[in-house]
Protein backbone atom coordinates (compact mmCIF):
# COMPACT_ATOMS: atom_id res chain seq x y z
CA UNK A 1 0.00 0.00 0.00
CA UNK A 2 1.24 3.57 -0.85
CA UNK A 3 1.12 6.40 1.05
CA UNK A 4 -1.62 7.72 -1.43
CA UNK A 5 -4.13 4.93 -0.85
CA UNK A 6 -6.45 4.75 1.71
CA UNK A 7 -5.62 3.54 4.98
CA UNK A 8 -8.31 0.33 6.38
CA UNK A 9 -9.62 2.83 9.29
CA UNK A 10 -12.46 2.86 11.28
CA UNK A 11 -16.23 1.41 11.51
CA UNK A 12 -19.70 2.12 10.42
CA UNK A 13 -20.87 3.09 14.06
CA UNK A 14 -17.41 5.46 14.14
CA UNK A 15 -18.65 7.50 10.98
CA UNK A 16 -22.50 7.70 12.06
CA UNK A 17 -21.02 9.38 15.14
CA UNK A 18 -19.49 11.85 13.30
CA UNK A 19 -22.01 12.64 11.27
CA UNK A 20 -24.72 12.77 14.08
CA UNK A 21 -21.91 15.46 15.93
CA UNK A 22 -22.36 17.40 12.82
CA UNK A 23 -26.22 17.40 12.66
CA UNK A 24 -28.75 20.17 12.52
CA UNK A 25 -32.21 19.99 13.06
CA UNK A 26 -33.00 23.08 10.84
CA UNK A 27 -31.45 21.21 8.11
CA UNK A 28 -33.03 18.20 8.44
CA UNK A 29 -36.21 19.54 7.69
CA UNK A 30 -34.75 21.56 5.17
CA UNK A 31 -33.13 18.43 3.32
CA UNK A 32 -36.46 16.86 3.81
CA UNK A 33 -38.76 18.90 1.63
CA UNK A 34 -35.50 19.46 -0.68
CA UNK A 35 -35.08 16.36 -1.50
CA UNK A 36 -39.52 15.15 -1.55
CA UNK A 37 -40.12 12.73 1.62
CA UNK A 38 -43.42 13.09 1.68
CA UNK A 39 -45.93 10.59 0.89
CA UNK A 40 -45.94 9.73 -2.65
CA UNK A 41 -42.59 11.90 -3.75
CA UNK A 42 -39.80 9.96 -4.94
CA UNK A 43 -37.92 10.23 -1.75
CA UNK A 44 -40.92 9.12 0.38
CA UNK A 45 -39.46 7.98 3.58
CA UNK A 46 -36.18 9.01 3.48
CA UNK A 47 -34.65 10.35 6.83
CA UNK A 48 -32.21 13.07 7.06
CA UNK A 49 -30.40 14.14 10.33
CA UNK A 50 -29.05 17.33 8.94
CA UNK A 51 -25.32 17.59 7.30
CA UNK A 52 -24.25 19.36 4.66
CA UNK A 53 -22.88 17.48 1.78
CA UNK A 54 -19.31 19.21 2.25
CA UNK A 55 -19.35 18.22 5.84
CA UNK A 56 -20.28 15.05 4.94
CA UNK A 57 -17.07 14.69 2.41
CA UNK A 58 -14.95 15.84 5.17
CA UNK A 59 -15.88 13.10 7.41
CA UNK A 60 -15.93 10.55 4.51
CA UNK A 61 -12.34 11.36 4.04
CA UNK A 62 -11.61 10.71 7.62
CA UNK A 63 -12.64 7.09 7.11
CA UNK A 64 -11.16 6.85 3.21
CA UNK A 65 -10.11 3.05 4.20
CA UNK A 66 -13.28 1.51 5.85
CA UNK A 67 -13.99 -1.76 5.26
CA UNK A 68 -16.51 -2.99 2.69
CA UNK A 69 -18.45 -4.54 5.78
CA UNK A 70 -18.79 -1.59 7.22
CA UNK A 71 -19.66 0.47 4.35
CA UNK A 72 -22.69 -2.33 3.79
CA UNK A 73 -23.67 -1.11 7.01
CA UNK A 74 -23.48 3.16 6.21
CA UNK A 75 -25.62 2.08 2.56
CA UNK A 76 -28.51 -0.45 4.71
CA UNK A 77 -29.13 2.65 6.83
CA UNK A 78 -32.40 4.38 6.79
CA UNK A 79 -30.70 7.77 7.15
CA UNK A 80 -29.60 9.48 3.97
CA UNK A 81 -26.46 11.17 5.09
CA UNK A 82 -24.63 7.44 6.32
CA UNK A 83 -25.65 6.26 2.57
CA UNK A 84 -23.70 9.14 1.05
CA UNK A 85 -20.73 9.25 3.11
CA UNK A 86 -20.94 5.27 2.19
CA UNK A 87 -20.69 5.89 -1.20
CA UNK A 88 -18.28 8.88 -1.11
CA UNK A 89 -15.78 6.42 0.66
CA UNK A 90 -16.28 3.73 -1.78
CA UNK A 91 -15.84 5.71 -4.95
CA UNK A 92 -12.18 6.52 -3.28
CA UNK A 93 -11.62 2.68 -2.89
CA UNK A 94 -12.66 2.27 -6.38
CA UNK A 95 -10.20 5.22 -7.57
CA UNK A 96 -7.49 3.77 -5.62
CA UNK A 97 -8.03 0.12 -7.19
CA UNK A 98 -8.98 1.01 -10.50
CA UNK A 99 -5.21 2.78 -11.00
CA UNK A 100 -2.95 1.26 -13.47
CA UNK A 101 -1.32 -1.57 -11.88
CA UNK A 102 2.41 -2.87 -13.09
CA UNK A 103 3.16 -6.87 -12.81
CA UNK A 104 1.39 -9.54 -13.62
CA UNK A 105 0.23 -10.62 -9.89
CA UNK A 106 -0.46 -6.88 -9.36
CA UNK A 107 -2.31 -6.28 -12.11
CA UNK A 108 -4.52 -9.37 -11.49
CA UNK A 109 -4.85 -8.24 -7.62
CA UNK A 110 -6.16 -4.83 -9.02
CA UNK A 111 -8.60 -6.61 -11.25
CA UNK A 112 -9.99 -8.62 -8.66
CA UNK A 113 -10.80 -5.75 -5.86
CA UNK A 114 -11.85 -3.64 -9.04
CA UNK A 115 -14.23 -6.14 -9.96
CA UNK A 116 -15.10 -6.76 -6.44
CA UNK A 117 -16.36 -3.11 -5.85
CA UNK A 118 -18.37 -2.89 -9.24
CA UNK A 119 -20.32 -5.71 -8.02
CA UNK A 120 -20.52 -4.61 -4.33
CA UNK A 121 -21.86 -1.15 -5.90
CA UNK A 122 -24.16 -2.91 -8.29
CA UNK A 123 -25.52 -5.02 -5.57
CA UNK A 124 -26.36 -1.89 -3.22
CA UNK A 125 -28.30 -0.61 -6.46
CA UNK A 126 -30.13 -3.10 -6.61
CA UNK A 127 -30.83 -3.17 -3.20
CA UNK A 128 -32.50 -0.37 -3.27
CA UNK A 129 -29.49 1.56 -0.80
CA UNK A 130 -28.61 3.95 -4.10
CA UNK A 131 -32.38 5.69 -3.90
CA UNK A 132 -32.02 9.42 -4.47
CA UNK A 133 -30.82 11.58 -7.46
CA UNK A 134 -27.79 13.23 -5.34
CA UNK A 135 -26.81 9.75 -4.20
CA UNK A 136 -26.73 8.08 -8.01
CA UNK A 137 -25.25 11.52 -9.68
CA UNK A 138 -22.15 11.00 -6.64
CA UNK A 139 -21.56 7.79 -7.65
CA UNK A 140 -22.43 6.20 -11.04
CA UNK A 141 -20.09 7.86 -12.86
CA UNK A 142 -17.26 6.98 -10.67
CA UNK A 143 -17.92 3.56 -9.81
CA UNK A 144 -19.98 1.78 -12.66
CA UNK A 145 -19.31 4.39 -15.08
CA UNK A 146 -15.54 4.07 -15.05
CA UNK A 147 -15.53 0.18 -14.50
CA UNK A 148 -17.57 -0.27 -17.63
CA UNK A 149 -15.05 2.42 -19.54
CA UNK A 150 -13.18 -0.57 -21.50
CA UNK A 151 -15.93 -3.34 -20.58
CA UNK A 152 -18.95 -4.25 -22.55
CA UNK A 153 -22.03 -1.86 -21.67
CA UNK A 154 -24.72 -4.16 -21.94
CA UNK A 155 -25.70 -3.76 -18.33
CA UNK A 156 -26.52 -0.08 -18.44
CA UNK A 157 -29.11 -0.56 -20.79
CA UNK A 158 -30.44 -3.35 -18.57
CA UNK A 159 -30.69 -1.20 -15.97
CA UNK A 160 -32.22 1.35 -18.51
CA UNK A 161 -35.28 -0.87 -18.81
CA UNK A 162 -35.67 -1.85 -14.99
CA UNK A 163 -38.71 -0.20 -13.71
CA UNK A 164 -36.89 1.47 -10.72
CA UNK A 165 -36.39 5.30 -11.37
CA UNK A 166 -32.70 4.81 -9.56
CA UNK A 167 -31.47 2.26 -11.77
CA UNK A 168 -32.48 3.96 -14.97
CA UNK A 169 -30.88 6.59 -13.60
CA UNK A 170 -27.63 4.92 -12.62
CA UNK A 171 -27.53 3.58 -15.91
CA UNK A 172 -27.90 7.46 -17.50
CA UNK A 173 -25.49 8.64 -15.18
CA UNK A 174 -23.02 6.29 -15.71
CA UNK A 175 -22.42 7.20 -19.28
CA UNK A 176 -20.84 10.87 -17.85
CA UNK A 177 -18.05 8.91 -17.04
CA UNK A 178 -17.80 7.88 -20.92
CA UNK A 179 -18.61 11.43 -22.19
CA UNK A 180 -15.64 12.92 -20.13
CA UNK A 181 -13.43 10.19 -21.96
CA UNK A 182 -14.79 11.80 -25.23
CA UNK A 183 -17.54 8.87 -26.12
CA UNK A 184 -20.88 10.03 -26.44
CA UNK A 185 -22.33 6.60 -28.00
CA UNK A 186 -23.64 4.97 -25.34
CA UNK A 187 -25.46 8.38 -23.55
CA UNK A 188 -26.99 8.72 -27.27
CA UNK A 189 -27.91 5.38 -26.79
CA UNK A 190 -29.53 5.83 -23.94
CA UNK A 191 -31.35 8.61 -24.43
CA UNK A 192 -33.04 7.20 -27.52
CA UNK A 193 -34.35 4.30 -25.41
CA UNK A 194 -35.62 6.73 -22.82
CA UNK A 195 -37.62 9.58 -24.67
CA UNK A 196 -40.78 8.06 -23.02
CA UNK A 197 -39.75 7.74 -19.50
CA UNK A 198 -42.64 8.68 -17.36
CA UNK A 199 -40.31 10.32 -14.57
CA UNK A 200 -39.03 13.99 -14.84
CA UNK A 201 -35.99 13.34 -12.66
CA UNK A 202 -35.13 10.96 -15.90
CA UNK A 203 -35.98 13.77 -18.38
CA UNK A 204 -33.49 15.89 -16.22
CA UNK A 205 -30.93 13.27 -15.95
CA UNK A 206 -30.90 12.55 -19.79
CA UNK A 207 -31.28 15.98 -20.86
CA UNK A 208 -27.96 16.72 -18.86
CA UNK A 209 -25.71 14.11 -19.79
CA UNK A 210 -26.90 15.18 -23.62
CA UNK A 211 -26.10 18.99 -23.26
CA UNK A 212 -22.67 17.13 -21.59
CA UNK A 213 -22.37 16.03 -24.84
CA UNK A 214 -22.15 18.85 -26.77
CA UNK A 215 -20.24 20.57 -24.60
CA UNK A 216 -17.21 18.02 -23.65
CA UNK A 217 -17.66 15.90 -27.12
CA UNK A 218 -18.38 16.85 -30.31
CA UNK A 219 -21.52 19.40 -30.72
CA UNK A 220 -22.63 18.42 -33.83
CA UNK A 221 -23.34 14.89 -32.21
CA UNK A 222 -25.71 16.58 -29.92
CA UNK A 223 -27.83 18.50 -32.75
CA UNK A 224 -27.87 14.74 -34.98
CA UNK A 225 -29.78 13.50 -32.18
CA UNK A 226 -32.04 16.91 -32.10
CA UNK A 227 -32.70 17.04 -35.53
CA UNK A 228 -33.89 13.26 -35.43
CA UNK A 229 -35.32 13.39 -31.81
CA UNK A 230 -36.59 16.34 -30.65
CA UNK A 231 -40.15 16.44 -31.78
CA UNK A 232 -40.33 13.13 -28.91
CA UNK A 233 -38.98 14.74 -26.11
CA UNK A 234 -40.20 15.86 -23.20
CA UNK A 235 -40.18 19.43 -23.01
CA UNK A 236 -37.82 19.10 -19.21
CA UNK A 237 -35.36 16.88 -21.42
CA UNK A 238 -35.57 19.15 -24.09
CA UNK A 239 -34.59 22.27 -22.09
CA UNK A 240 -31.45 20.87 -20.63
CA UNK A 241 -29.94 19.39 -23.59
CA UNK A 242 -30.69 22.63 -25.62
CA UNK A 243 -29.73 25.29 -22.49
CA UNK A 244 -26.54 25.99 -24.09
CA UNK A 245 -27.36 26.60 -27.36
CA UNK A 246 -28.08 30.04 -28.85
CA UNK A 247 -31.77 31.62 -28.47
CA UNK A 248 -31.93 31.17 -32.44
CA UNK A 249 -31.50 27.17 -31.84
CA UNK A 250 -33.49 26.30 -28.82
CA UNK A 251 -36.86 28.18 -30.14
CA UNK A 252 -36.65 26.22 -33.24
CA UNK A 253 -36.30 22.78 -31.50
CA UNK A 254 -39.31 24.20 -28.92
CA UNK A 255 -40.71 24.39 -32.03
CA UNK A 256 -40.28 21.06 -33.63
CA UNK A 257 -42.00 19.63 -30.14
Amino acid sequence: MTAAEPAPAGTAAEVMSALAEEADADDALFLQRFFKTGPGQYGEGDVFIGVRVPRTRVIAKRFAGLELAQIRLLLDSGVHEHRLAGLIILNRLFEVANRPARGVSMVATATAAVDGLADFYLDAVRRGCVNNWDLVDASAEFVLGEYLWQRPRDLLFELASSGDLWQRRVAVLSSFAFIKHGDASTTLALAERLLGDPEDLMHKAVGWMLREVGKRVDRSELLAFLDANAAAMPRTMLSYATEHLTTEERAEYRRRR
